[in-house]
């Protein structure tokens, strides 16, 4: 059965194979952590979900009986618990975050605090070789001309996008490793449909006809599962990757939001999603990255937009109302 524990446990193999050890996830029970625990208990990790359980601890019922695996119920911000957590971890996946400009909007005092001051928390707790792979964002990037790399300057639009670029300074300045993820899409058992994939999928389905704004934006995507593999990933190849930013995603998902939408139209003909010329997306995030840093060591996505509609089309209509609601993180 999960348990609390705190305590040392094995250490860490070469970046050539599996790193036997006990892994922290901050935000364990969130859309990419309750993905990425199944995930490195079958590789054979430990695995310890720090999480404040706000939406429940459903998500990561899947893995409740498996003896490797422990739960701490705990806020990012609360020190001393943190301290006991993390001790004598082999490495930390810092997921724990007030994600997307909406979210952060609406308590921009809480996601300074969580984004900013419990990544802070996390990086001054880290033990001089202890792992911490931090989940940033393309966020980061805002509106930009050409492609972005990771010397790209980053010029966030949104407190979300400043917030996680701060928590990201701190944790590349202390020799951890930052993932900037692109837009991530698709199922997991803690669900989310203020994501733009999702979203535009659930509207087809239900409102059916709705409008398009600022169809021409270019966006970036990553499925979830692939999310959660370079975090994986990152632990595995951290002797190589510390200190750095990488960007993930893959450049065959930098999209238009029009491309996405013909996308899911074309697996939800009674849909039609109409290109708006007069209205104004908020989210003004404009720019195509590219991703061959991380792909030069080997990461490459493996799961395509079309494939996460697909998998969409199958769940979302079956969905209860309550179940909406909390997909909607309201």
């Amino acid at each position: 059965m999960a348990k609390i524990i705190n305590g040392n446990h094995n250490t860490l193999t070469s970046d050539d194979g599996p790193m036997n050890g006990h892994i922290l996830v901050t935000g364990g029970a969130g859309y990419i952590g309750s993905t990425l625990i199944p995930m490195l208990l079958e590789r054979g990790y430990e695995v310890t979900c720090y999480d404040r359980f706000l939406w429940g601890v459903s998500p990561l019922l899947s893995v409740i009986e498996n003896a490797r695996f422990h739960i701490i119920k705990g806020d990012i911000l609360d020190k001393d618990l943190l301290r006991q957590a993390m001790a004598g971890k082999t490495g930390v996946v810092h997921l724990a975050a007030i994600v997307g400009y909406p979210a952060c909007d609406k308590d921009p005092e809480l996601a300074q605090a969580v984004n900013v001051e419990g990544t802070r928390n996390v990086v001054q707790l880290k033990m001089p070789d202890q792992p911490v792979i931090y989940a940033s964002t393309g966020s980061c990037y805002g509106a930009v001309e050409g492609v972005c790399t990771e010397e790209t300057h980053i010029s966030p639009l949104s407190l979300y996008g400043r917030s996680k670029a701060e928590g990201e300074q701190l944790v590349l300045n202390a020799g951890g490793t930052a993932l900037r993820l692109a837009t991530v899409f698709g199922i997991s058992p803690r669900m989310r449909l203020d994501l733009l994939v999702n979203d535009l999928t659930y509207k087809a389905l239900t409102i059916k006809e709705f409008d398009l704004y600022e169809g021409h934006f270019r966006r970036t995507f990553l499925h979830v599962r692939d999310a959660a593999r370079a975090f994986i990933f990152a632990l595995e190849k951290q002797k190589i990757m510390h200190g750095q930013a990488y960007n993930v995603g893959d450049e065959c998902m930098n999209l238009t939001k029009n491309e996405v939408a013909q996308i899911i139209q074309s697996k939800v003909p009674s849909c039609n999603i109409v290109v708006s010329t007069t209205g104004e997306d908020k989210d003004k995030r404009d720019y195509e990255v590219s991703y061959e840093k991380i792909r030069r060591l080997g990461f490459r996505s493996s799961l395509s937009v079309e494939q996460g509609v697909h998998s969409l089309l199958k769940v979302l209509p079956n969905l209860l109302p309550e179940e909406v609601a909390r997909c909607k993180n309201v």
